[in-house]
């Protein structure tokens, strides 16, 4: 009965994520996946000989009331903090899980595959730990957004990693408990140096690759104290987040590579920025963006992360109901790396209620733009960035955009003509067809509306 147990568990998993797929689903899906967590822990305790309670009902209601905590007052401008804030926590358990299987352990009598298993989660852990909290930090403004880079710092993570690799295979091989902690020393290092000279444009990958370590370290710990309902949560978690790496990287038209070495952000690797704010711009009022949404058939909303920082995804909502209820077709454009992390915006839309009918990605909206007559962008920048497609010596040369140029009138809601996480002017701001008007997203929706309502 206990392994059928683990086997729900493991199917609720397979289930939960299935129905993450699409947001219409999405809440079921992490509801499920909770579920069958909640079912694993529950057969561990029960099944197992636990030694204290105490310390397990302890551990069991700090660790539910901080999270329920956090959940409740984390902003939606911080979510992509507290995914961090999760990866580097379950890398560490999986670390410690290892280190209790080292302490525990006779080691030189146990598998050759186990002790590999032990080392993998204790490095990969590690690295996932510090690695979270550095891009924590750096999200969060307690270290600079820009890389942070040194002489050699390439060579410097290298002879890091093959000291990883060489003391673990030292301690491995010579069942040296010194060697297990050296290593799982040295991973810690390597998190942090791999992490630093990663500039803020390029953290959302990041945080999603370490989702994709914390899923390997918690597998690699399952196949250490012989856990199959581990392994299997670990496996799919380590495969989804590498899926979803893989995907943002194609939607920046970057390689992994280029991502986690090159210092993209630093101004040695930005070339020649054009300067922001030498040239005029058609600026707009809320009554200008009345006139131009009243009187059009086709408007579409492109959501970025100055919607968010306002939290006027209701004002939004408000606005287009009554461009609806005058005959105007809505929808909504998201890029898939438009916020801080990937499906930001979209979870930022379903908190308003919006349908989910009138998401379109990229591939869906981009052929829709040339029949558009109004384009209003609400805080986004670099996914709508021209450059990217028309400046061969721009940084982002080749990232998909939305092609928002393309309609009849584009309005561009910002507080001012400051660039995007990745440094960069935007062209589409000076644009003939563009009115850029300057104010919080918030304040200009419900300008806009009041005006429309007057009209």
């Amino acid at each position: 009965m206990v392994e059928l147990f683990y086997l729900g568990a493991a199917v609720a998993f397979i289930i939960g994520l299935k129905q993450l797929g699409s947001p219409r689903t999405a809440r079921s899906g992490n509801r499920i996946a909770a579920l069958g967590m909640l079912l694993a822990i529950v057969n561990t305790l029960v099944s197992e000989d636990i030694a204290n309670w105490t310390t397990v009902a302890a551990g069991l209601a700090v660790g539910t009331g901080l999270g329920a905590w956090f959940a409740v007052r984390v902003q939606m401008t911080s979510m992509p903090q507290m995914v961090a804030t999760f990866n580097g926590f379950g890398g560490i358990a999986s670390a410690l899980v290892a280190a209790v299987a080292v302490v525990d352990a006779d080691l030189g009598s146990i598998a050759p595959e186990t002790s590999v298993s032990i080392l993998v989660s204790m490095v990969i852990g590690a690295i996932t730990f510090t690695g979270s909290f550095v891009a924590f930090a750096k999200l969060q403004g307690l270290l600079p957004g820009r890389p942070l880079l040194f002489a050699g710092q390439n060579i410097v993570n290298g002879l890091l990693m093959v000291g990883l690799v060489g003391t673990a295979i030292w301690g491995g091989a010579r069942d040296e408990a010194g060697g297990y902690w050296v290593a799982a020393g040295l991973a810690l290092a390597v998190g942090v140096l791999a992490v630093v000279p990663i500039g803020g444009a390029d953290m959302p990958v990041v945080i999603s690759l370490l989702n994709s370590f914390s899923g390997l370290a918690a597998a690699a710990a399952g196949f250490a104290i012989e856990s199959n309902a581990l392994i299997i949560g670990g496996a799919l978690v380590g495969a989804a987040g590498l899926i979803l790496t893989v995907q943002m990287t194609e939607a920046m038209n970057r390689s992994l590579g280029h991502v986690l070495f090159a210092g993209f952000g630093s101004d040695e690797s930005s070339g020649e920025l054009s300067p922001i704010g030498d040239r005029p711009v058609n600026k707009a009022t809320a009554d200008d963006v009345a006139i131009a949404l009243g009187y059009a058939e086709s408007v579409i909303f492109v959501p970025g992360y100055g919607l968010a920082v306002a939290q006027a995804q209701h004002a939004l909502r408000k606005l287009a109901d009554a461009l609806e209820e005058q005959g105007v077709t809505v929808r909504y454009a998201i890029h898939p790396v438009a916020g801080r992390m990937p499906g930001h915006m979209n979870v930022l839309l379903a908190e308003a209620d919006i349908p989910y009918e009138q998401l379109l990605d990229l591939e869906r909206a981009d052929p829709r733009f040339s029949d558009t007559d109004v384009v209003l962008i609400l805080g986004a920048n670099d996914v709508v960035n021209t450059s990217a497609r028309d400046d061969p010596g721009s940084p982002i040369y080749g990232m998909p955009i939305l092609n928002v140029d393309r309609a009849k009138q584009v309005i561009v809601v910002k507080r001012s003509l400051s660039p995007g996480f990745a440094g960069i002017d935007n062209p589409l701001f000076y644009g003939e067809k563009t009115l850029m008007f300057f104010a919080d997203a918030k304040a200009a929706l419900e300008d806009s509306l009041t005006a429309l309502n007057a009209l």
